[in-house]
């Protein structure tokens, strides 16, 4: 038994006791040395003895000893980044650099899958005190090299080795999975775990070119031009002229030669033109330059789908002005788009008509069928639109992945849209005090903000510098709409050269996403004004573009009766995939319940089913859900309505998620955390041998002390209390006061 007592508290406690004896011994002499009365006197001072007792803490001590050896176990990571070669050794610095394993292998001894090799010598002088145990780790992924998940290999080791002396880490650092190291750090520094850290790689990135990223669209159309952005890295300290090839066309190799400046990069696009429909598998590459040290990531591969295309589109107008004359043209000569247009001529009794002319607005039906409409200068007034039109253009965007282009006029026709449903498609702001715009004697210009820059919709020539000068020589516009400013989440691409709003530059071109459709605000009536001395080309270019690029979604998978898209167009593994189909009843309408199911198999063969629900009260025919892929690849997709006994098949390329990316720098960092809050330390392989010398001398661990609270358990407090009841009902039995 051990107590925990002071001076004071010995002192006071031996006071006490003396006084306690004193007292008693008095009591018993006054009442003529009789039993009882020393009994009870006796059973004072005891209680007097047990409260001196528990002041000074009394507690019962059991020491244990581990009666296995303790261990030192050598976790090493085994994840694809170790493919990295830079290890320079410090004696050679002219050598060709060993990749990341294989300087494991080296300090460990593991070759390949061996778990149980021979013990190098670098480690022997541990074994003096210690079993030696390596342990190789990277994660639980269903390829497990894909990823490094380093709390959880320092959490296992906690559980699989009770007498555990301490922890050697042999890593680069790159966890991407699982929880943060450090706590599995903290865990191990509660029990006096240190973790010592290897450093393996190096901190700085070595010379590098890499293909780092393409955007391609999931389908393309046969005879349109597909462009493909791509991105190049490169860490040459050099400019580099680099061609670029795109392969898998089925036709001859496409090139293109970029310059790559030193420790930079460039965004560009490769251009291929489709002839045949099909499925390709396309890929797209740079060639290895003689100072890069890691060719792997010099290619990348995409299937695509090439499709044929037919595009219904709608052209609802109240005015023929140059502008929808010339879009009409446009839009007719193209032979992917099937087009009718809708006239309210304001000096006709009845609509215009003639080719491709419709007498009235659409049904609900029918207006379902079109990709995209584009509204002129009309609004909610008689002989044009009404507010059952507006519901089903609302229908049509929202959860039709319809397309919806405003081309606003200098009469201001659609300033009363704004009153209806529509004002939340709309894409600006307009300043209500000038519904019919601004004109000007003299032509103004468009300005293209970055976004623009970026955007394929504005790419009117293939080379960005090109481009750029073409939007600047464009011919000018003489009104445009009174715009004060974007809606949040609307992408501004080009704005007013030099007017400017309280809010900044006048936006012309806006476009934003709504519900699953996509909208675009054009806030001049000029752009036909564009065929001035080059006739159709960037006039039909800009237009086709705009179609195509508001279509897109709508034509991923469709049936005579069912179309399913999803967002984002190109997805990855283990980001959230938005799967959207619209469903038509058996008489054609947009069906308002039922039952969807969406059976969905993975690249590996597992198969799961995704129930679709009804997006809303309001979204006709639209049921939505979500699923999050776990692999890259081809998921395959069949979708069921239960109660049309619809069925559409569909396939879906998945980018697989690279976390284990060859080249990157080791994280050094990461290590330092770890080993600071374990009590360890970092150290380079060139230290290794002096960190073994060092556990090998770690003094024996202190003995596991159990300790029992005499003073403060329930029981001896219970043993007190019984007591002084005791004594107080000796003392009305011996007839005390």
């Amino acid at each position: 038994m051990t107590f925990y007592w002071t001076t004071t508290t010995l002192l006071l406690s031996a006071t006490v006791l003396v006084v306690a004896a004193i007292c008693c011994w008095i009591s018993w002499k006054r009442s003529g040395y009789g039993r009882s009365v020393g009994l009870l006197e006796l059973l004072r001072f005891a209680l007097v003895f047990l409260a001196v007792l528990t002041l000074n803490q009394p507690e019962l001590t059991q020491e244990f000893k581990p009666q296995e050896r303790p261990t030192l176990v050598v976790l090493y990571d085994t994840s694809g980044s170790m493919k990295t070669q830079d290890v320079v050794d410090p004696l050679q610095p002219a050598a060709v650099p060993k990749t990341r394993l294989k300087t494991v292998e080296s300090l460990t001894g593991v070759v390949g899958t061996d778990e149980n090799p021979e013990l190098p010598e670098l480690w022997k002088p541990a074994t003096k005190n210690l079993d030696v145990v390596f342990e190789p780790f990277s994660s639980e992924m269903s390829t497990p090299s894909k990823g490094t998940d380093i709390d959880l290999a320092l959490s296992k080791t906690i559980e699989r080795h009770g007498n555990l002396r301490g922890v050697v880490l042999l890593s680069d650092g790159d966890w991407n999975t699982g929880n943060t190291p450090s706590a599995a750090a903290t865990d191990l520094r509660m029990k006096n775990i240190p973790i010592y850290t290897v450093g393996i790689g190096s901190e700085e990135r070595l010379p590098d070119v890499e293909l780092a990223s393409m955007d391609a669209p999931t389908f393309g159309i046969a005879g349109k031009t597909l462009r493909i952005p791509f991105q190049v890295l490169s860490w040459l300290p050099r400019d580099r002229e680099i061609k670029i090839t795109l392969s898998g066309t089925r036709g001859q190799n496409i090139e293109k030669t970029i310059r790559v400046p030193g420790m930079g990069q460039v965004r560009d696009t490769i251009n291929w033109f489709p002839e045949k429909v099909g499925e390709y598998d396309l890929t797209i590459k740079i060639p290895v330059d003689d100072g890069e040290i890691n060719p792997e990531n010099n290619e990348l591969k995409f299937p695509i789908t090439i499709k044929s295309e037919t595009l219904k589109v709608l052209v609802v107008e109240s005015y023929p002005r140059w502008e929808y004359r010339y879009l009409r043209n446009a839009l007719e000569r193209d032979p992917g788009v099937d087009v009718n247009c809708l006239l309210f001529h304001p000096d006709l009794d009845d609509v215009g008509g003639g080719r491709g002319y419709i007498e009235e607005f659409p049904s609900e039906k029918d207006l379902f069928e079109y990709d995209v409409v584009f509204l002129g200068d009309v609004g909610i007034e008689p002989k044009q639109l009404n507010l059952e039109h507006v519901e089903h253009l609302r229908q049509l965007v929202r959860n039709h992945a319809g397309g919806l282009v405003f081309l606003p006029g200098f009469r201001g026709k659609q300033s009363t849209l704004l009153t209806t449903e529509l004002e939340e498609l709309y894409p600006v702001i307009t300043d209500a005090a000038v519904p019919k715009g601004y004109g000007s004697p003299h032509a103004s210009r468009f300005t293209l903000t970055e976004s623009g820059r970026r955007s394929l919709l504005t790419r009117l020539e293939m080379e960005e510098r090109e481009n750029e000068r073409v939007w600047k020589n464009l011919p000018g516009f003489q009104w445009y709409a009174g715009a004060l400013r974007a809606k949040i989440g609307g992408q501004v691409l080009a704005v007013h050269e030099t007017e400017s709003s309280r809010f900044g530059r006048v936006p012309l071109i806006v476009t934003r996403t709504s519900g699953t459709g996509k909208v675009l605000f054009m806030g001049t009536d000029g752009a036909w004004r564009w065929r001035k001395g080059v006739e159709d080309l960037y006039h039909y270019r800009f237009w086709g573009q705009v179609v195509r690029w508001m279509a897109y979604q709508r034509n991923m998978s469709q049936g005579e009766s069912m179309r399913l898209f999803y967002s984002p167009d190109r997805p990855e593994a283990d980001n959230v995939l938005t799967l959207n189909a619209n469903v038509m009843s058996t008489s054609g309408e947009p069906l308002r319940n039922g039952t969807v199911i969406t059976q969905i198999t993975s690249p590996s063969g597992q198969t799961d089913a995704l129930t679709l629900a009804p997006a809303g009260e309001d979204s006709w025919g639209l049921f939505t859900g979500t699923f999050v892929p776990e692999e890259g690849g081809q998921y395959e997709l069949v979708t069921k309505c239960v109660e049309t006994g619809a069925q559409l098949e569909t396939t879906i390329a998945v980018q697989g998620l690279e976390r284990e990316r060859i080249g990157e720098p080791a994280r050094y960092d990461v290590l330092k955390e770890i080993a600071t809050v374990s009590r360890g330390r970092l150290v380079s392989t060139s230290e290794i041998e002096d960190l073994v010398n060092e556990i090998a001398d770690l003094p024996e661990p202190e003995p596991i002390i159990r300790r029992f609270r005499l003073w403060s358990h329930p029981a001896w407090g219970g043993v007190l209390i019984v007591l002084l009841s005791v004594f107080w009902i000796g003392r009305k039995l011996a007839g005390l006061a």
